[in-house]
């Protein structure tokens, strides 16, 4: 443990399993107190808190929707009240449903953006006022949305926002120093991801990547741990792809 991110306090959203846990994981072996956001798996959020705590860092875990304002607006309050100040936000709080444009219902619809685009969108609102000077935002995004992916058409519509809503947030940030980026995973060994794909269609997806393999959860929590570092402080506005390297 470098310690890089001693005295900082962050905020990972969905952060009970796979993508989220390694992220809150691994900024708590920074030294970074952490707010381990979940919606419904309080029993993983509190062993992800257990194991921040055995690496002898800070963390709690804390309930809350995401899709709902008045959640996001609650985990700020509990968070500056129990921290004293909020230094990091990861939007990483996410769903995935796998369905064709012609059977998406409405309902699946409001769902999705209301997860992975208001969530974030009202997460950054919260972070732009309340925010420490020289803060750090990464918001995460998808390699899919530069691939011809079939039936991810409203995934990728949310993911596509928020990459949009990143670069405006940027320049409207950076004045307080503050860094807003996004990641995008390629393919990654997580129960979100393998859910509802057989065996045949998960090593297709491996195959893809130039090492023929799916991406590891701590792969991308490395490169989150960077970027809120102090070490990319000239690093904003930018969207970098995790992906082992899929086009």
């Amino acid at each position: 443990m470098s310690n890089s991110l001693k005295g900082k306090a962050a905020l990972v959203t969905g952060a009970s399993r796979g993508i989220g846990r390694a992220i809150a994981e691994r900024l708590g072996r920074e030294g970074a107190a952490v707010a381990v956001n979940y919606a419904s798996h309080a029993g993983e959020a509190r062993k992800v808190v257990a194991q921040i705590e055995a690496s002898r860092g800070t963390a709690f875990a804390l309930q809350a929707d995401v899709g709902r304002v008045s959640e996001i607006v609650r985990l700020f309050d509990e968070i500056i009240a129990r921290f004293g100040k909020l230094d990091i936000l990861v939007n990483n709080a996410g769903i995935m449903p796998v369905n064709p444009v012609s059977a998406v219902t409405e309902a699946e619809f409001d769902r999705i953006f209301a997860v992975n685009v208001k969530g974030t969108f009202f997460a950054c609102q919260q972070a732009a006022t309340r925010l420490a000077e020289g803060g750090r935002i990464i918001n995460m995004s998808s390699s899919t949305t530069v691939r011809m992916m079939p039936a991810y058409g409203a995934y990728v519509a949310t993911k596509g926002a928020v990459e949009q809503l990143t670069r405006s947030l940027a320049g409207e940030l950076g004045p307080r120093g503050i860094t807003v980026n996004i990641i995008s995973p390629g393919p990654t060994d997580t129960e979100l991801f393998n859910a509802g794909k057989t065996p045949e269609q998960i090593q297709q997806f491996a195959r893809a990547s130039a090492f023929g393999r799916l991406g590891r959860p701590l792969e991308i929590a490395e490169v989150v741990a960077f970027l809120a570092s102090d070490a990319a402080g000239w690093v904003t506005g930018q969207n970098i792809r995790v992906n082992g390297g899929i086009a």
